[in-house]
């Protein structure tokens, strides 16, 4: 394996209190060169530079670990919705391995990359699925199963609070990952939160090392889902809850 330097890794781990084996630091730098390779032939991220990808993707996906700090003490199931090249899931997966993560997304070319990734890895209790969340989320093996939901996906509140909160269990929390100020979409997706059974907790406003602003809304999930939610596939995009 090529030699990296890896201390703005070490310096975006060291600032969330996470402590990581040679061995998963292996499995991350693995991971960087599988993302990079197989971007040249599919359109997996805009970003390849090292520096950019430890920041802007592995570190902001275990950022989580800032809205659930006891995040390596107990196993948990999480669904990781729009997961593309496997931003949130797989760095979380790596960094604590008692996690047992679903990925989903639409792209079966992206689903045969995370595939790749899982077995090169040797991960073990993480599946990737080919489907859309809307669909997903009507499936009794996937509805409320979750403990935690989470979620890079560009889509706003709205729509997102749909497609995510089904997957998650009364009790547990849909936690997406947002850039800069969130103050107008939380308003805009008050509406759409409450008639999924759930209600907006707290936020988390933080800076990635490189000084981006980033925001975890945390949203628990109340109440059984109503079986109409979600609503057929395109539906929650086009005309997201009120």
């Amino acid at each position: 394996m090529e030699k990296y330097d890896i201390s703005s890794f070490e310096k975006g781990l060291a600032a969330l209190n996470i402590k990581l084996s040679d061995g998963q630091i292996r499995q991350f730098l693995r991971y960087y060169e599988m993302l990079v390779e197989w971007n040249q032939v599919m359109n997996l991220t805009a970003i390849t530079e090292m520096t950019e990808v430890v920041t802007k993707h592995f570190v902001d996906s275990l950022s989580l670990k800032k809205a659930v700090s006891d995040l390596e003490d107990k196993p948990r199931k999480i669904m990781d919705v729009g997961t593309g090249a496997g931003f949130p899931g797989i760095p979380l997966k790596i960094a604590f391995p008692r996690l047992e993560i679903t990925l989903l997304d639409s792209l079966n070319k992206r689903i045969r990359f995370l595939d790749a990734v899982i077995e090169k890895l040797e991960l073990k209790c993480i599946k990737a699925v080919h489907g859309r969340a809307e669909d997903y989320g009507r499936d009794g093996k996937y509805r409320e199963q979750y403990d935690l939901c989470v979620s890079r996906a560009v889509a706003n509140l709205s729509t997102l609070s749909e497609y995510c909160l089904p997957f998650v269990k009364t009790g547990g929390y849909f936690i997406p990952y947002k850039s800069g100020k969130v103050e107008e979409e939380l308003a805009a997706a008050s509406g759409a939160v409450k008639k999924l059974g759930s209600e907006v907790e707290r936020t988390e406003d933080f800076l990635l090392p490189n000084g981006d602003e980033r925001t975890l809304v945390v949203i628990r999930k109340n109440k059984v889902l109503e079986k109409r939610y979600p609503r057929k596939a395109g539906l929650p995009g086009k005309d997201p809850l009120k």
